[in-house]
């Protein structure tokens, strides 16, 4: 009897083995092999908006379209120099007003039809013309306006011939190509966008490494290899899977037992624990970001600028720093990081100082505090790694100063939504830099023309508008670099930020990742990360 089971269970053993060799390449954690291949699943922490790149701004919508679509130019794998995309070379004329094109031939979109300059063409007028400020926003906002408009950057764009594209500019733009670099400005399947009409967003066709294959909301998003893809070695893997995790610590969890294979959003204070594990590896992003507090400044009390200097003055940054990032981040006083050009090193930050802070409410007439709502991000972020967290912070430092705040929060995507609209009085947010140029930082969230986009604070002035339009046609870096910093000192006494920091974001991954290099715009191509 007993030989007669040993037997079986030799049996059993040679069986289970056997399918083991036959999953090594399955879903279940990953797995790939050293000629590449198999399925590399990206933990993250939440899911994405829309995926048609052209709405949308949010990273975990952005990451989905590095993989499924290619802009015109891109941004080197390590900087924000600008190298050759779906355009393999361009030229610039003396006077910055034409840029011309020469477009790869023979690429094919997803679903088939050609790439070509027509396609440009169309992609282009789709965001040029469209005049809908609330789903093109972040277009009129990087170039100037629709067509028409007083501020508008771009006047036309043509065709001349299969391969070619001229763009016509009423004004030149100084960082016009690293904003063609950017996601949002990927190029679809006209086709594709006629076929889906509205649902685009959930049906989106590139040219990309990645075809998109499904999406199942607030748990994953599955991309498959393009074999037809122009770059012969890409992408590595044959599958890609983004896993929405919304806790950190469950995130990393999941890629210790193997049931991922990359996370972003690691808790700082788990670094160490990574280091430490011979089966794992860390990942440090370049630091081009930061993270707020927004005032809406067409909201009372914050409609007046002694509330927001109070409230800036009550914000113990580097307590947030020390308890929450781990070191991994800097005090922020300006709404740009110090790495880039224009950095107004001069401003002096508003120091922790909760009588200043009193006063300050005090001469505004809220002597007794006030009751606010503080809304509450629900996902981690390069720049803010615990909301809800920070938030608690700051409620008990305002609390000290009179000031009641009532923490809120709702899913991402409702949570963004409402506050573009300018829902909320007070919220949370920050910014992961698309490009590396100052522009991407104070025009987008601070300039007039970009209110009902990126400007969640809905921030006004002349005089700063006069500035940044200045700086955009400024070909000379040296004097965009003293406009910018001109802008800068007036947004600080303004105040409808409060600056919190500039973080390093952490991410992790399998020891046996290859390939993988945290860009600095947060844009995250996986073309070329394979798994040993």
């Amino acid at each position: 009897m007993k030989k007669r089971i040993l037997g079986m269970l030799s049996l059993l053993l040679v069986l289970s083995m056997a399918l083991i060799g036959c999953s090594s390449n399955s879903t279940n954690g990953g797995g790939g092999n050293s000629e590449g291949g198999g399925t590399l699943i990206y933990g993250r922490g939440g899911d994405a908006v829309k995926l048609d790149p052209a709405v949308v701004t949010d990273g975990e919508s952005l990451i989905i379209a590095e993989q499924v679509f290619e802009t015109l130019v891109n941004f080197d794998k390590e900087t924000t120099d600008i190298v050759p995309g779906l355009a393999k070379k361009w030229d610039i004329s003396e006077d910055g007003l034409t840029y011309t094109f020469e477009l790869e031939e023979g690429v094919k979109f997803h679903d088939g039809t050609d790439f070509n300059a027509e396609a440009v063409v169309k992609n282009v007028e789709r965001w040029l013309t469209s005049n809908d400020e609330a789903t093109f926003a972040y277009f009129a906002s990087q170039f100037g306006g629709f067509k028409g408009s007083e501020t508008a950057i771009i006047k036309e764009v043509k065709a001349d011939g299969e391969n070619k594209v001229v763009f016509t500019l009423n004004k030149p733009q100084a960082p016009f190509l690293k904003n063609l670099a950017m996601s949002p400005f990927a190029i679809s399947s006209p086709a594709a966008i006629e076929k889906h009409g509205d649902k685009y967003g959930e049906n989106p066709v590139g040219t990309g490494p990645f075809k998109f294959e499904s999406w199942k909301r607030n748990d994953t998003i599955t991309l498959v290899k393009n074999e037809e893809y122009r770059q012969k070695d890409e992408p590595k893997v044959d599958k890609l899977i983004f896993k929405v995790i919304a806790d950190n610590s469950a995130r990393l969890n999941a890629l210790i037992k193997g049931e991922v294979d990359l996370i972003d959003g690691l808790n700082p204070s788990d670094a160490a624990k990574v280091k430490g594990d011979k089966n794992l590896q860390l990942f440090e992003r370049p630091s081009m970001n930061v993270g707020y507090l927004g005032f809406n400044v067409e909201k009372e009390p914050f409609n007046n600028p002694k509330v927001r200097q109070a409230l800036n003055h009550a914000v113990n940054k580097e307590a947030l720093i020390e308890n929450f990032y781990e070191g991994t981040a800097k005090p922020a006083k300006n709404p740009m990081p110090p790495t880039l050009n224009g950095y107004n090193d001069e401003v002096k930050d508003y120091e922790f100082d909760l009588e200043k802070a009193k006063k300050l409410l005090a001469e505004a007439g809220y002597k007794d505090g006030f009751k606010v709502d503080l809304w509450a991000m629900p996902v981690p972020r390069p720049y803010m790694p615990n909301g809800q967290k920070v938030a608690e912070a700051m409620q008990a430092d305002f609390e000290k100063i009179g000031v009641e705040a009532n923490i809120v929060t709702m899913e991402w995507a409702t949570y963004l939504e409402k506050v573009q609209a300018g829902e909320s009085a007070l919220f949370m947010l920050g910014w992961t830099g698309d490009n590396g140029d100052a522009d991407n930082f104070l025009y987008t969230l601070l300039d007039k023309d970009a209110i009902g986009s990126n400007n969640y604070s809905r921030y006004a002035n002349e005089e700063v508008h006069k500035l940044l339009l200045e700086a955009q046609s400024e070909t000379d870096e040296a004097k965009r670099a003293e406009l910018y910093k001109k802008a800068q000192e007036i947004i600080h006494v303004d105040a409808p930020w409060v600056p919190l920091a500039h973080s390093t974001p952490l991410l992790a991954g399998k020891s046996t990742i290859e390939g993988f290099f945290p860009h600095p715009t947060g844009s995250q191509p996986m073309g070329d990360v394979s798994i040993k």
